[in-house]
This record gives structure tokens, C-alpha cells and sequence, in this order.
């Protein structure tokens, strides 16, 4: 799988709610918020002041370990 930055967050967390952890860690710490669930990765990621390419990555890292 791979993660864009245009997938909202509430579909991500729908996918697999493991990743949470990779967001808070990221400095996501809104993961639960209602409004959160609609907001792109993209979005969310500029709201909080991080680089959305890092998070991305983060993201991509997490379910590429899954996979493995």
C-alpha cells in the first residue's frame, strides 16, 4: 500500500488504526479529533507545521514494515 498525501486521515485510520501511533509520534496528537477524520494528510500535516513529505515517508515506512 502505498500512502499519498491527499488520503484523509479518518480513511487511513480506517485501513489500519496502527498507524496512529506513526502520527502522534509525528506530532499528530489530534489522531482521535472528529475534525481530524476529514482532514488530508496533506492538510493536517500543514496545520501542525510538518513536513508533509516527512510524514508521508513515515507513513510509507510503517506499512512497507508490515509488509515485509
Amino acid at each position: 500500500m502505498t500512502v499519498t498525501k491527499d488520503m484523509l486521515i479518518g480513511e487511513l485510520l480506517q485501513l489500519d488504526s496502527g498507524v496512529a501511533p506513526v502520527l502522534m509520534a509525528a506530532g499528530m496528537h489530534c489522531v482521535g479529533c472528529p475534525a481530524s477524520q476529514a482532514e488530508s494528510l496533506e492538510e493536517a500535516a500543514f496545520v501542525h507545521g510538518i513536513n508533509p513529505d516527512a510524514l508521508i515517508g513515515a507513513v510509507n515506512e510503517y506499512f512497507a514494515a508490515k509488509e515485509a
